[in-house]
Protein backbone atom coordinates (compact mmCIF):
# COMPACT_ATOMS: atom_id res chain seq x y z
CA UNK A 1 0.00 0.00 0.00
CA UNK A 2 1.10 4.00 -0.87
CA UNK A 3 1.35 6.07 1.44
CA UNK A 4 0.72 9.74 1.41
CA UNK A 5 1.34 13.17 3.78
CA UNK A 6 0.28 16.37 3.52
CA UNK A 7 1.47 20.19 4.73
CA UNK A 8 -1.30 22.62 4.61
CA UNK A 9 -0.53 26.25 4.41
CA UNK A 10 -2.89 29.31 4.72
CA UNK A 11 -6.38 29.38 5.49
CA UNK A 12 -8.95 26.99 6.63
CA UNK A 13 -10.26 27.17 3.18
CA UNK A 14 -6.99 25.16 2.68
CA UNK A 15 -7.00 23.14 5.50
CA UNK A 16 -11.08 21.93 3.80
CA UNK A 17 -9.53 21.08 0.33
CA UNK A 18 -6.84 19.04 1.90
CA UNK A 19 -9.00 17.14 3.76
CA UNK A 20 -11.41 16.26 0.72
CA UNK A 21 -8.21 15.79 -1.51
CA UNK A 22 -7.29 13.09 1.30
CA UNK A 23 -10.64 10.89 0.61
CA UNK A 24 -9.86 11.17 -2.85
CA UNK A 25 -6.76 9.33 -2.10
CA UNK A 26 -8.01 7.40 0.41
CA UNK A 27 -10.91 5.87 -2.29
CA UNK A 28 -7.52 5.20 -4.23
CA UNK A 29 -5.95 2.84 -1.54
CA UNK A 30 -3.41 5.08 -0.09
CA UNK A 31 -3.00 5.40 3.55
CA UNK A 32 -1.38 8.60 5.27
CA UNK A 33 1.40 8.98 7.20
CA UNK A 34 2.80 12.41 9.31
CA UNK A 35 4.34 14.71 7.11
CA UNK A 36 7.69 14.39 9.27
CA UNK A 37 7.68 10.44 8.04
CA UNK A 38 9.24 8.99 4.82
CA UNK A 39 5.67 8.76 2.73
CA UNK A 40 6.05 7.39 -1.08
CA UNK A 41 4.06 10.49 -2.30
CA UNK A 42 3.98 13.74 -0.21
CA UNK A 43 1.34 16.62 -0.86
CA UNK A 44 1.89 20.49 -0.18
CA UNK A 45 -0.66 22.61 -0.24
CA UNK A 46 0.12 26.32 -0.59
CA UNK A 47 -0.51 29.57 0.51
CA UNK A 48 0.56 32.84 -1.55
CA UNK A 49 -2.03 35.42 0.48
CA UNK A 50 1.56 37.11 1.18
CA UNK A 51 5.15 37.35 0.24
CA UNK A 52 6.10 35.25 3.12
CA UNK A 53 3.23 32.72 2.55
CA UNK A 54 5.40 31.98 -0.67
CA UNK A 55 8.34 31.37 1.18
CA UNK A 56 7.09 29.17 3.54
CA UNK A 57 5.37 27.24 1.16
CA UNK A 58 9.27 26.91 -0.65
CA UNK A 59 10.13 25.70 2.41
CA UNK A 60 7.92 23.10 2.98
CA UNK A 61 8.89 21.67 -0.44
CA UNK A 62 12.40 21.19 0.25
CA UNK A 63 11.72 19.74 3.22
CA UNK A 64 9.58 16.99 1.64
CA UNK A 65 12.12 16.38 -1.54
CA UNK A 66 14.85 15.88 1.41
CA UNK A 67 12.81 13.86 2.96
CA UNK A 68 12.33 11.31 0.75
CA UNK A 69 13.96 12.07 -2.58
CA UNK A 70 12.71 9.06 -4.41
CA UNK A 71 8.90 10.20 -3.40
CA UNK A 72 6.60 11.74 -6.23
CA UNK A 73 5.99 15.50 -4.61
CA UNK A 74 3.10 16.90 -5.22
CA UNK A 75 2.24 21.17 -4.85
CA UNK A 76 -1.39 22.51 -4.99
CA UNK A 77 -3.10 25.27 -3.56
CA UNK A 78 -2.29 29.28 -4.21
CA UNK A 79 0.97 29.62 -4.79
CA UNK A 80 1.18 26.94 -7.40
CA UNK A 81 -1.85 28.95 -9.55
CA UNK A 82 -0.20 32.04 -9.32
CA UNK A 83 3.13 30.85 -9.88
CA UNK A 84 3.53 27.62 -11.27
CA UNK A 85 6.57 28.24 -13.33
CA UNK A 86 8.71 28.95 -10.23
CA UNK A 87 7.10 26.05 -8.44
CA UNK A 88 7.81 23.80 -11.31
CA UNK A 89 11.71 24.98 -11.76
CA UNK A 90 12.42 23.95 -7.49
CA UNK A 91 14.43 20.90 -8.56
CA UNK A 92 12.44 17.49 -7.13
CA UNK A 93 8.84 18.93 -7.71
CA UNK A 94 7.20 16.25 -9.59
CA UNK A 95 2.99 17.70 -10.23
CA UNK A 96 1.98 21.19 -10.07
CA UNK A 97 -2.08 21.43 -10.20
CA UNK A 98 -3.33 24.95 -8.96
CA UNK A 99 -6.98 25.54 -7.25
CA UNK A 100 -8.92 23.90 -10.02
CA UNK A 101 -8.91 20.33 -11.00
CA UNK A 102 -8.05 18.67 -7.63
CA UNK A 103 -10.22 16.13 -8.26
CA UNK A 104 -7.27 14.71 -10.92
CA UNK A 105 -4.73 14.51 -8.55
CA UNK A 106 -4.65 10.34 -8.24
CA UNK A 107 -4.42 10.16 -11.50
CA UNK A 108 -1.55 12.67 -11.63
CA UNK A 109 0.09 10.91 -9.27
CA UNK A 110 -0.27 7.43 -11.13
CA UNK A 111 1.07 9.06 -13.92
CA UNK A 112 4.08 10.43 -12.81
CA UNK A 113 5.02 7.29 -11.26
CA UNK A 114 4.51 5.17 -14.83
CA UNK A 115 6.12 7.76 -17.07
CA UNK A 116 8.26 9.09 -14.58
CA UNK A 117 7.69 12.87 -16.74
CA UNK A 118 6.86 16.23 -14.56
CA UNK A 119 3.26 17.13 -14.66
CA UNK A 120 2.03 20.98 -14.87
CA UNK A 121 -1.64 20.94 -14.92
CA UNK A 122 -2.54 24.82 -13.63
CA UNK A 123 -4.90 26.39 -16.38
CA UNK A 124 -6.22 30.02 -16.69
CA UNK A 125 -8.51 30.06 -13.18
CA UNK A 126 -10.00 33.62 -14.24
CA UNK A 127 -11.79 31.29 -17.11
CA UNK A 128 -13.17 28.96 -14.01
CA UNK A 129 -17.14 29.28 -13.82
CA UNK A 130 -18.17 25.89 -12.15
CA UNK A 131 -17.84 25.36 -8.70
CA UNK A 132 -15.36 22.60 -8.01
CA UNK A 133 -16.92 19.69 -6.20
CA UNK A 134 -15.15 18.20 -3.57
CA UNK A 135 -16.74 16.65 -0.58
CA UNK A 136 -15.52 16.10 3.04
CA UNK A 137 -17.78 13.48 4.83
CA UNK A 138 -15.84 13.75 8.41
CA UNK A 139 -13.19 15.52 9.97
CA UNK A 140 -10.92 14.46 12.39
CA UNK A 141 -11.77 14.83 16.19
CA UNK A 142 -13.91 18.37 15.14
CA UNK A 143 -17.30 18.48 16.58
CA UNK A 144 -17.94 21.46 14.09
CA UNK A 145 -18.56 20.17 10.24
CA UNK A 146 -17.15 22.74 7.74
CA UNK A 147 -19.16 23.20 3.96
CA UNK A 148 -18.07 24.50 1.43
CA UNK A 149 -20.31 26.28 -0.18
CA UNK A 150 -18.32 28.97 -2.47
CA UNK A 151 -15.06 29.76 -4.26
CA UNK A 152 -13.30 32.78 -5.40
CA UNK A 153 -13.99 36.47 -5.29
CA UNK A 154 -14.65 39.44 -7.01
CA UNK A 155 -14.03 42.20 -5.16
CA UNK A 156 -10.01 43.12 -5.99
CA UNK A 157 -9.28 44.83 -3.06
CA UNK A 158 -5.64 46.55 -3.29
CA UNK A 159 -3.89 44.43 -0.91
CA UNK A 160 -5.49 41.46 -1.94
CA UNK A 161 -3.79 38.80 -4.34
CA UNK A 162 -6.23 35.82 -3.86
CA UNK A 163 -8.83 36.61 -6.91
CA UNK A 164 -5.55 35.90 -9.12
CA UNK A 165 -4.73 32.53 -6.73
CA UNK A 166 -8.43 31.59 -6.54
CA UNK A 167 -11.01 32.91 -9.69
CA UNK A 168 -13.63 34.60 -9.61
CA UNK A 169 -16.68 33.96 -7.54
CA UNK A 170 -18.30 30.50 -8.30
CA UNK A 171 -21.43 29.28 -5.79
CA UNK A 172 -21.97 25.43 -5.34
CA UNK A 173 -25.33 24.36 -6.39
CA UNK A 174 -28.01 24.17 -3.56
CA UNK A 175 -28.92 21.20 -3.83
CA UNK A 176 -25.24 19.54 -3.49
CA UNK A 177 -24.74 21.99 -0.53
CA UNK A 178 -28.24 20.48 0.96
CA UNK A 179 -26.88 16.58 0.09
CA UNK A 180 -23.86 16.88 2.20
CA UNK A 181 -25.35 18.92 5.00
CA UNK A 182 -27.69 16.37 5.45
CA UNK A 183 -24.76 13.81 5.21
CA UNK A 184 -22.99 15.46 8.00
CA UNK A 185 -26.02 15.70 10.33
CA UNK A 186 -25.92 11.85 9.63
CA UNK A 187 -23.10 11.28 10.33
CA UNK A 188 -23.79 13.39 14.29
CA UNK A 189 -22.68 16.76 13.60
CA UNK A 190 -25.04 19.50 15.16
CA UNK A 191 -23.36 22.05 13.79
CA UNK A 192 -22.23 23.32 10.24
CA UNK A 193 -20.00 26.05 9.40
CA UNK A 194 -20.86 27.40 5.88
CA UNK A 195 -17.19 28.52 4.57
CA UNK A 196 -15.70 29.87 1.27
CA UNK A 197 -13.21 32.62 0.05
CA UNK A 198 -16.03 35.01 0.16
CA UNK A 199 -19.06 33.17 1.61
CA UNK A 200 -21.35 36.13 1.79
CA UNK A 201 -21.34 36.39 -2.39
CA UNK A 202 -23.36 33.17 -2.51
CA UNK A 203 -25.68 33.09 -5.33
CA UNK A 204 -24.03 36.03 -7.19
CA UNK A 205 -23.74 33.49 -10.16
CA UNK A 206 -26.88 32.05 -9.71
CA UNK A 207 -30.14 34.59 -11.30
CA UNK A 208 -32.79 33.80 -8.45
CA UNK A 209 -30.86 32.17 -5.41
CA UNK A 210 -29.13 33.70 -2.69
CA UNK A 211 -27.17 33.02 0.47
CA UNK A 212 -30.23 34.12 2.55
CA UNK A 213 -32.42 31.29 0.23
CA UNK A 214 -29.26 28.90 1.22
CA UNK A 215 -29.85 29.67 4.64
CA UNK A 216 -33.74 29.22 4.93
CA UNK A 217 -33.07 25.57 3.45
CA UNK A 218 -30.47 24.32 5.66
CA UNK A 219 -32.64 25.98 8.77
CA UNK A 220 -35.35 22.98 7.07
CA UNK A 221 -32.65 19.89 7.56
CA UNK A 222 -33.44 18.04 10.17
CA UNK A 223 -31.15 17.32 12.95
CA UNK A 224 -29.07 20.41 12.62
CA UNK A 225 -28.64 22.68 16.11
CA UNK A 226 -26.41 25.10 14.57
CA UNK A 227 -25.67 26.87 11.28
CA UNK A 228 -22.38 29.16 11.18
CA UNK A 229 -21.62 31.65 8.78
CA UNK A 230 -17.47 32.17 8.46
CA UNK A 231 -17.67 35.48 7.29
CA UNK A 232 -19.39 37.76 5.40
CA UNK A 233 -18.86 41.18 3.98
CA UNK A 234 -20.97 44.19 5.65
CA UNK A 235 -22.27 45.00 1.93
CA UNK A 236 -23.84 41.99 1.89
CA UNK A 237 -25.77 41.72 5.06
CA UNK A 238 -29.08 42.67 3.25
CA UNK A 239 -32.97 42.42 4.68
CA UNK A 240 -33.13 38.98 3.57
CA UNK A 241 -30.23 37.87 5.22
CA UNK A 242 -31.00 39.72 8.13
CA UNK A 243 -34.65 38.67 8.15
CA UNK A 244 -33.16 34.93 8.23
CA UNK A 245 -31.01 35.66 11.22
CA UNK A 246 -33.71 36.98 13.35
CA UNK A 247 -36.51 34.29 12.51
CA UNK A 248 -34.03 30.84 12.97
CA UNK A 249 -32.96 28.96 15.65
CA UNK A 250 -30.69 27.54 13.95
CA UNK A 251 -28.21 30.46 12.85
CA UNK A 252 -25.85 30.82 15.43
CA UNK A 253 -25.21 34.67 17.49
CA UNK A 254 -22.11 35.09 16.22
CA UNK A 255 -20.79 36.88 12.60
CA UNK A 256 -17.60 37.50 11.11
CA UNK A 257 -17.53 40.56 9.32
CA UNK A 258 -13.95 42.15 8.18
CA UNK A 259 -13.99 45.57 8.80
CA UNK A 260 -9.95 46.13 7.51
CA UNK A 261 -10.01 49.98 8.68
CA UNK A 262 -12.03 52.38 10.67
CA UNK A 263 -11.70 55.42 8.28
CA UNK A 264 -13.09 56.05 5.04
CA UNK A 265 -10.42 57.30 3.23
CA UNK A 266 -8.27 54.40 3.80
CA UNK A 267 -11.43 52.19 3.02
CA UNK A 268 -11.63 53.20 0.17
CA UNK A 269 -7.55 53.12 -0.64
CA UNK A 270 -8.44 49.50 -0.07
CA UNK A 271 -10.62 49.74 -2.88
CA UNK A 272 -13.77 48.53 0.16
CA UNK A 273 -17.20 48.53 -0.96
CA UNK A 274 -18.48 50.27 2.16
CA UNK A 275 -18.02 53.45 4.40
CA UNK A 276 -17.76 53.72 7.91
CA UNK A 277 -21.31 54.71 8.26
CA UNK A 278 -22.72 52.07 6.26
CA UNK A 279 -20.68 49.13 8.23
CA UNK A 280 -22.24 51.14 11.57
CA UNK A 281 -25.51 51.00 10.58
CA UNK A 282 -25.51 47.13 9.40
CA UNK A 283 -23.97 45.93 12.73
CA UNK A 284 -26.80 47.97 14.33
CA UNK A 285 -29.42 46.53 12.43
CA UNK A 286 -27.86 42.97 13.24
CA UNK A 287 -28.01 43.93 17.24
CA UNK A 288 -31.59 44.69 16.54
CA UNK A 289 -32.36 41.32 15.01
CA UNK A 290 -30.03 39.01 16.83
CA UNK A 291 -29.65 41.06 20.28
CA UNK A 292 -26.15 40.10 21.96
CA UNK A 293 -24.78 39.10 18.44
CA UNK A 294 -20.86 38.73 18.70
CA UNK A 295 -19.10 40.14 15.77
CA UNK A 296 -15.80 39.15 14.99
CA UNK A 297 -13.87 41.10 12.77
CA UNK A 298 -10.20 41.40 10.42
CA UNK A 299 -8.35 44.61 10.66
CA UNK A 300 -5.17 45.37 8.97
CA UNK A 301 -3.12 48.46 10.39
CA UNK A 302 -0.66 50.47 8.95
CA UNK A 303 -1.79 50.48 5.47
CA UNK A 304 -0.20 52.55 2.96
CA UNK A 305 -0.87 56.42 4.11
CA UNK A 306 -2.56 55.52 7.30
CA UNK A 307 -2.28 58.64 9.10
CA UNK A 308 -2.48 58.34 13.46
CA UNK A 309 -5.58 60.73 13.07
CA UNK A 310 -7.02 57.98 10.62
CA UNK A 311 -5.88 54.95 13.16
CA UNK A 312 -7.14 56.88 16.01
CA UNK A 313 -10.48 57.63 14.53
CA UNK A 314 -10.54 53.69 13.68
CA UNK A 315 -9.45 52.57 16.81
CA UNK A 316 -12.65 54.88 18.62
CA UNK A 317 -15.05 53.46 15.75
CA UNK A 318 -14.06 49.47 17.18
CA UNK A 319 -14.23 50.36 20.31
CA UNK A 320 -17.67 52.32 20.24
CA UNK A 321 -19.22 49.37 18.44
CA UNK A 322 -18.36 46.88 21.48
CA UNK A 323 -17.23 44.40 18.83
CA UNK A 324 -16.57 41.26 20.15
CA UNK A 325 -13.27 40.22 19.02
CA UNK A 326 -10.47 41.62 16.53
CA UNK A 327 -8.15 39.63 14.46
CA UNK A 328 -5.91 41.96 13.73
CA UNK A 329 -2.58 41.92 10.93
CA UNK A 330 0.01 44.30 9.76
CA UNK A 331 -0.23 45.54 6.87
CA UNK A 332 2.27 42.99 4.66
CA UNK A 333 3.34 44.14 0.97
CA UNK A 334 2.41 41.20 -1.66
CA UNK A 335 4.13 41.64 -4.98
CA UNK A 336 1.52 42.02 -7.74
CA UNK A 337 -1.19 43.89 -5.53
CA UNK A 338 -1.56 47.89 -6.46
CA UNK A 339 -0.80 48.73 -2.86
CA UNK A 340 2.42 47.21 -2.44
CA UNK A 341 3.57 49.86 -5.16
CA UNK A 342 1.57 52.73 -3.10
CA UNK A 343 3.51 55.61 -1.49
CA UNK A 344 3.43 56.49 2.35
CA UNK A 345 4.29 52.99 2.96
CA UNK A 346 4.30 52.65 6.81
CA UNK A 347 7.69 52.02 9.24
CA UNK A 348 7.55 48.61 10.76
CA UNK A 349 7.85 49.75 14.60
CA UNK A 350 4.78 51.90 13.78
CA UNK A 351 2.74 49.12 12.64
CA UNK A 352 3.94 46.95 15.76
CA UNK A 353 2.84 49.55 18.32
CA UNK A 354 -0.64 50.15 16.36
CA UNK A 355 -1.10 46.13 16.20
CA UNK A 356 -0.59 45.48 20.15
CA UNK A 357 -2.94 48.86 20.95
CA UNK A 358 -5.64 46.98 18.93
CA UNK A 359 -4.80 43.87 20.63
CA UNK A 360 -5.46 45.02 24.05
CA UNK A 361 -8.54 46.55 23.07
CA UNK A 362 -9.69 43.28 21.65
CA UNK A 363 -8.72 41.92 24.49
CA UNK A 364 -10.74 44.00 26.63
CA UNK A 365 -13.88 44.36 24.23
CA UNK A 366 -13.81 40.11 24.61
CA UNK A 367 -13.99 39.96 28.58
CA UNK A 368 -16.66 43.10 28.49
CA UNK A 369 -18.88 40.84 26.12
CA UNK A 370 -18.42 37.49 28.22
CA UNK A 371 -19.21 39.33 31.07
CA UNK A 372 -22.87 39.96 29.98
CA UNK A 373 -23.40 36.21 30.05
CA UNK A 374 -22.38 35.39 33.44
CA UNK A 375 -25.15 33.59 35.91
CA UNK A 376 -26.84 33.14 32.32
CA UNK A 377 -27.29 28.80 31.00
CA UNK A 378 -25.53 28.83 27.63
CA UNK A 379 -25.81 25.78 25.01
CA UNK A 380 -22.26 24.46 24.57
CA UNK A 381 -20.77 21.72 22.31
CA UNK A 382 -17.64 20.11 24.12
CA UNK A 383 -15.25 19.48 21.54
CA UNK A 384 -11.87 18.43 23.14
CA UNK A 385 -10.18 17.77 27.01
CA UNK A 386 -9.21 21.59 28.16
CA UNK A 387 -5.66 21.93 26.50
CA UNK A 388 -4.15 24.08 29.74
CA UNK A 389 -5.07 20.69 31.83
CA UNK A 390 -5.84 17.66 30.10
CA UNK A 391 -5.70 15.61 33.88
CA UNK A 392 -8.53 18.19 35.22
CA UNK A 393 -11.24 16.38 33.89
CA UNK A 394 -12.26 19.61 32.01
CA UNK A 395 -13.57 20.01 28.92
CA UNK A 396 -13.84 23.03 26.18
CA UNK A 397 -16.31 23.70 23.78
CA UNK A 398 -17.95 26.87 22.03
CA UNK A 399 -21.46 28.54 22.86
CA UNK A 400 -23.26 29.46 19.39
CA UNK A 401 -22.46 33.03 20.28
CA UNK A 402 -18.53 31.48 20.10
CA UNK A 403 -17.79 32.08 23.63
CA UNK A 404 -14.82 29.55 24.51
CA UNK A 405 -16.33 27.93 27.53
CA UNK A 406 -14.32 25.19 30.05
CA UNK A 407 -16.47 23.01 31.82
CA UNK A 408 -16.53 19.59 33.93
CA UNK A 409 -17.42 16.80 31.65
CA UNK A 410 -16.58 13.61 30.72
CA UNK A 411 -15.85 12.21 27.16
CA UNK A 412 -18.78 10.71 26.39
CA UNK A 413 -20.10 14.61 25.90
CA UNK A 414 -18.02 15.15 23.13
CA UNK A 415 -20.32 16.30 20.07
CA UNK A 416 -23.08 16.78 22.49
CA UNK A 417 -25.50 19.90 22.99
CA UNK A 418 -25.30 20.58 26.70
CA UNK A 419 -26.74 23.00 28.57
CA UNK A 420 -23.49 25.34 30.81
CA UNK A 421 -24.00 27.78 33.31
CA UNK A 422 -21.11 30.20 32.75
CA UNK A 423 -19.68 31.31 35.99
CA UNK A 424 -16.44 32.92 35.27
CA UNK A 425 -15.65 35.31 32.14
CA UNK A 426 -12.33 35.43 30.83
CA UNK A 427 -10.25 36.73 27.71
CA UNK A 428 -9.61 33.50 25.81
CA UNK A 429 -11.60 31.19 28.04
CA UNK A 430 -14.74 31.43 30.27
CA UNK A 431 -15.44 28.87 33.16
CA UNK A 432 -18.85 27.22 33.46
CA UNK A 433 -20.58 24.13 35.21
CA UNK A 434 -22.41 21.70 33.72
CA UNK A 435 -26.25 21.22 33.99
CA UNK A 436 -27.67 18.85 31.34
CA UNK A 437 -27.54 17.66 28.02
CA UNK A 438 -29.98 18.98 25.65
CA UNK A 439 -30.30 15.90 23.73
CA UNK A 440 -28.47 12.31 23.10
CA UNK A 441 -27.51 11.64 20.02
CA UNK A 442 -24.70 9.98 18.85
CA UNK A 443 -20.95 11.44 18.50
CA UNK A 444 -19.71 11.59 15.08
CA UNK A 445 -17.51 9.25 13.56
CA UNK A 446 -13.98 10.77 13.32
CA UNK A 447 -11.78 10.66 10.16
CA UNK A 448 -8.38 9.08 10.14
Amino acid sequence: MSTIAFHTLGCKVNSYETEAIWQLFKQAGYEKVEFEQKADVYLINTCTVTNTGDKKSRQVIRRAIRKNPDAVIVVTGCYAQTSPAEVAAIPGVDVVVGTQGRDQLVGYVEQFRRERQPIQAVGNIMKQREFEELDVPAFADRTRASLKIQEGCNNFCTFCIIPWAKGLSRSRKPENVLTQARQLVEAGYKEIVLTGIHTGGYGDDFEDYKLADLLWDLDQVEGLNRIRISSIEASQIDERVIEVLNASDKMCRHLHIPLQAGDDAVLKRMRRKYTVAEYKDTILRLHEAMPHVAITTDVIVGFPGETDEQFEAGYRFIEELNMYQLHVFPYSKRTGTPAARMDDQIPDEIKHERVQRLIELSNRLTFNYAEKFVGEVLEVIPERPYKEDPQSGLYMGYSDNYLQVVFPATEDLIGKVCRVRLDQAGVEYNHGTFVRVVDDVPRPATAS
